[in-house]
């Protein structure tokens, strides 16, 4: 049944939503209450996919996402974690969710609302609405990638560098170390501004994360906080509202670094949206939508019209048990640019940053390599592969030096290259990855080099 309420009964309603247009709201009645939903009949003509309700209840007004519409009746989400709904309960149309960035929220930390949560004072409205779902720039009006981003993280400067506009993946098993490798992305200098979205977070770790790892560059940043306790609704708007306000930077000319962590807690709370609105699962429990979702969100990233910024993403991937075939890694890998693969048995060994630098791809390494640095990467990744397939027959003794020029080289130098890659969080970046390893491998050659063959100053 349809009921109207007038606008002074939703004084306390949030600002960041739609105004309506009229002083009559329509409105409908809960039907059916499940443990994340409701259901709710007399609105199934007035809302559409993605619209806001809020339900009123004692006075106060608790804001919720629809997930479903029915012929009859519509199914609606709670944007908080507990579920305030009964049978009877009056709930009216909102409107849709926008935002407004402005250059004055770098340095804050807000949550998927866009709402302040680091205890400073209000933020301030910037002049354009930005959707938190929004289309992608169109393919012909993009500008093309072309200039690299110095990192100062070794393996990633060497063996898969970044261009600005390209999407990155990093694939890790759980406590492999996906939010450390993140942190040092973050401390690039390559970037106007930076946005984080904190996505299924750790609740002791955002603190943590915003004043030791962030540092100085928070002042050029927003970072966007969910964390694992709050609602499927909003740890799926937290992502959502990073790339609006990313969007709203590159608009402005500026290149951006999205961070988001991770893109995996993004899907599971698609998934349980999903599951709550009866959506069928079609693989390992991931009903359609979430892929439908995830390249429309991921392809919103990169670079902007010619006349604009660019906004490069880097994505953290949880791989579930640590099988790179889970559906939601196979899935990303086919929409990113590149993946950084962390490897659990180099962090074992306690190499850090463990990224494998065979199974690491940048689709845009050439635009970034010059000269004669890709012949070299081609080589060094020869002497890695050589030196790993034959690591069970050193072990045995089967290994006699002379008898392969080539495994001799690796045998000296990649235990080189490795000791050069390894690199902490509390490193300082390097200046100048390439030289500091091909100094390195030159100093083992001249080290293990016959004693008739080393060239003697003077």
């Amino acid at each position: 049944m349809n009921s109207v309420q007038s606008l002074t009964d939703i004084e306390n309603a949030t600002r960041y939503f739609k105004a309506p247009e009229n002083l009559l709201r329509v409105g409908g009645k809960v039907k059916s209450i499940s443990a994340g939903a409701y259901s709710v009949v007399g609105l199934s003509r007035h809302v559409g996919l993605g619209d806001f309700v809020e339900l009123s209840r004692n006075g106060e007004l608790h804001p919720g996402e629809v997930v479903h519409v029915g012929p009859d009746e519509i199914i609606v989400c709670p944007l908080h974690s507990e579920n305030p709904a009964h049978i009877g309960d009056q709930v009216f149309k909102r409107g849709s969710f926008k935002i407004r960035p402005d250059v004055s929220w770098c340095g804050r930390t807000i949550n998927a609302l866009a709402q302040p949560i680091d205890g400073g004072p209000s933020l301030t409205m910037g002049m354009n609405e930005m959707p938190l779902e929004a289309q992608a720039p169109a393919s012909m009006t993009r500008s093309r990638i072309s200039d690299a981003i110095h990192t100062g993280i070794r393996v990633v400067d060497v063996f898969a560098p970044i261009c600005q506009g390209q999407r990155m993946g990093i694939f890790a098993g759980s406590g492999v170390g996906k939010s450390t490798m993140l942190s040092m992305f973050a401390k690039t200098a390559d970037f106007d501004r930076a946005v984080i979205a904190l996505v299924g977070e750790r609740g002791r770790e955002v603190r943590e994360f915003i004043e030791e790892t962030m540092g100085e560059n928070m002042a050029k940043s927003v970072v966007v906080v969910a964390t694992s306790d709050e609602s499927p609704i909003l740890r799926k708007m937290a992502p959502l509202t990073a790339m609006a306000i990313a969007e709203s930077f590159r608009d402005k000319g500026e290149n951006v670094l999205l961070i988001v962590d991770s893109l995996t807690r993004y899907a599971h709370a698609l998934r349980e949206i999903g599951v709550a609105s009866g959506e069928p699962p079609v693989a390992r429990g991931y009903p359609a939508s979430v892929f439908t979702a995830m390249p429309r969100l991921l392809e919103r990233a990169g670079p902007g019209a010619d006349a604009s910024g660019s906004i490069t993403a880097l994505v953290s991937i949880l791989i579930d048990g640590d099988n790179h075939n889970d559906p939601i890694a196979d899935n990303a890998r086919g929409i990113l640019d590149g993946h950084l693969v962390l490897d659990r048995a180099l962090a074992d060994e306690g190499r850090y940053p463990p990224v494998d630098p065979l199974s690491s791809i940048s689709r845009l390494a050439r635009k970034a390599w010059k000269g004669d640095e890709e012949l070299l990467v081609n080589r060094i990744k020869a002497l890695i592969h050589r030196y790993e397939e034959t690591k069970d027959l050193r072990l045995i003794g089967g290994y006699r030096p002379g008898t392969d020029a080539d495994l001799d080289m690796a045998v000296t130098q990649v235990p080189v290259i490795y000791e050069n890659l390894r690199q902490t969080p509390s490193d300082p970046p390097s200046q100048d990855s390439f030289g500091e390893l091909a100094e390195a491998m030159k100093a083992a050659a001249m080290a293990n080099a016959p004693d008739n063959q080393v060239r003697r100053p003077g």
